[in-house]
């Protein structure tokens, strides 16, 4: 069998299965409990958060771990219009991933403003466009980097830079850019940005947000204080720490392998 769509999931890596299992089989207890055999695992946990940090240039405490790219991107969404709730304006693309469509769909139907900016007939974003339609009450404009469709690449750096000279927050979906080419948060600018870790041999069920420092942020996951504060939930171990070894890998990688699918491509 060939498979051809690494675009929707990828095969975790062997190396990846190995840095896993001993959190499956041995280290299974609750890094949130506070007795040793679960408190170690905290341990575990942050190094993860620097390894998948080094893969964005990030500050690991910049780093959120999510469910998936899904609930990043929502998260990013809900947490600009709650922490300024005098803007009630979301400004996309017509070619997002149904995370964001459909979640502004929902947004729509509970008063919120929604622009779906059109694409050019090659995909690519009519810059004036976007600059034009941020209002005064835009909240946030969410623009993926890499479209999952036709391949077609936004340029994030210019669209962060219109975003900060009208002060509306940005975040973009780069669930199909990690492990692809180079991702530094601190160039492109950026006040969000969402991964998920099954687009780079890890498992399903992981992702990230990033939350820029000193960007305001309302957790979307509330529970038992997980994540300093932003995301309750009991921590998914074995797949953060998978996470942070599939970033190892596509950062040693990520030379080689952009050389060869840009070949394939050619």
């Amino acid at each position: 069998m060939y498979y051809f769509d690494n675009n929707a999931t990828t095969r975790v890596a062997p190396e990846v299965v190995d840095a896993m299992l001993p959190f499956l089989r041995e280290y299974w207890g609750n890094p949130s409990s506070a007795y040793h055999f679960g408190h170690q695992l905290a341990k575990s946990i942050e190094e993860a958060r620097a390894k998948v940090a080094a893969l964005i240039n990030a500050d690991p405490r910049e780093i959120v771990f999510t469910s998936c790219g899904t609930e990043s991107n929502n998260a990013a969404i809900h947490s600009a219009l709650v922490t300024h709730p005098e803007k009630r304006h979301v400004l996309t693309t017509s070619v997002e991933h149904s995370a964001n469509i459909k979640f502004c769909d929902y947004l729509q139907k509970q008063g919120y403003a929604i622009t779906l900016l059109p694409v050019e007939s090659d995909g690519s974003l009519d810059l004036h466009l976007l600059e034009q339609s941020i209002r005064p009450d835009t909240a946030i404009v969410s623009v993926m980097w890499a479209n999952n469709e036709t391949g077609v690449r936004f340029p994030i750096e210019e669209v962060a830079a219109i975003c900060r000279s009208k002060s509306a927050l940005f975040h973009t979906d780069a669930v199909q850019t990690a492990g692809k080419m180079k991702i530094d948060v601190k160039d492109l600018g950026v006040d969000f940005l969402s991964l998920s870790a099954h687009k780079l041999h890890a498992p399903k069920g992981i992702g990230l947000l990033y939350v820029k420092r000193r960007t305001k942020y309302q957790p979307y996951v509330i529970g038992g204080g997980q994540e300093r504060g932003r995301r309750g939930g009991t921590e998914n171990v074995a797949n953060i720490v998978a996470f942070g070894r599939a970033a190892e890998l596509a950062m040693s990688n990520l030379q080689d392998e952009s050389a060869r699918v840009r070949a394939l491509r050619d």
